[in-house]
Order: C-alpha cells, then structure tokens, then sequence
C-alpha cells in the first residue's frame, strides 16, 4: 500500500497543464533549433565572391542513395515536428510537396548536385513553419505602450 501511495503522489504532483507563456516559449525553442537545422541543410556555406550558398543538403547528395536518404530524414523531421507543434494539414502537404520536389531534384545525378544549391525546400518550409507561429504563437511586442 505504501508503493501506491508514492505511485499517487509523483503521478498527481505533475500538472499537465501549460500556460500560454510556457507553450510560446516551447515554441520558440523549437522555432529557433529548427531554423538553425533548416540553414544548416540549405545554407551554411557561402561559395566565395558570390551570393550562392549551400548546405549539408546538397553536400549529401553528392553520396549516392544514403546521402540522398539521411538529407530527406532530416528534412521529414522537420516535417514532423511542424506537425507536433499544430501545423495544419493543408500547410504539412505544402511541406511535403516541397520535400518531394527536392528529391525528384537530387535523384537526378550532376543535374541534381546544380539543383540542390537552388532549391531550398528546408527554407522553404520554415518560412510556412514561421508563418503558422506567428500566428498561432505571437511574440510579444516589447516596446507597445
């Protein structure tokens, strides 16, 4: 009976129940994380003397098949955390029409490489992602009176 007793306690000690100001600031974590994984994977380098940029995306592309897989995973994660964090439907088919695009793009050898650099489906997808959470979490405006 006494094991119950502790059950019932640490069970009931937690509350399930967030404020608004806790679900914006998990939002925001994940917001900040996944932006910094999308410009990883689109445009953590800069090709020097010009404006191109690339990412771990089209770096990985250049392996044939796993490289082309782990650059779509990384992608579907995104994916999937959007959907976590109340994306709707609609938004998630975008996201992953964009994702599509970007595989028909890298399953093409050389053509695909050249491709990768200009189609940017992770930046692409955080822009909706931003945009849903501007939305549904907005920041709050610091200097309003």
């Amino acid at each position: 009976m006494k094991l119950l007793g502790i059950w019932e306690t640490t069970v009931t000690s937690y509350s399930y129940v967030s404020s608004h100001y806790e679900a914006t600031s998990r939002a925001n974590e994940t917001r900040a994380r996944l932006d910094a994984l999308a410009r990883v994977l689109d445009s953590a380098v800069r090709v020097p003397g010009t404006n191109i940029r690339f990412g771990a995306d089209a770096l990985l592309n250049l392996i044939p098949g796993v490289g082309t897989l782990t650059s779509k995973g990384m992608s579907a994660y995104l994916i999937w955390e959007a959907r976590r964090l109340g994306v709707p439907m609609s938004t998630l088919l975008r996201m992953m029409g964009n994702v599509g695009v970007d595989f028909v793009i890298s399953a093409i050898p050389l053509v695909g490489w050249v491709g990768d650099v200009f189609y940017r489906s992770n930046l692409r997808n955080m822009d909706l992602l931003r945009e849903h959470l501007d939305k549904a979490h907005p920041a709050p405006n610091r200097f309003q009176r």
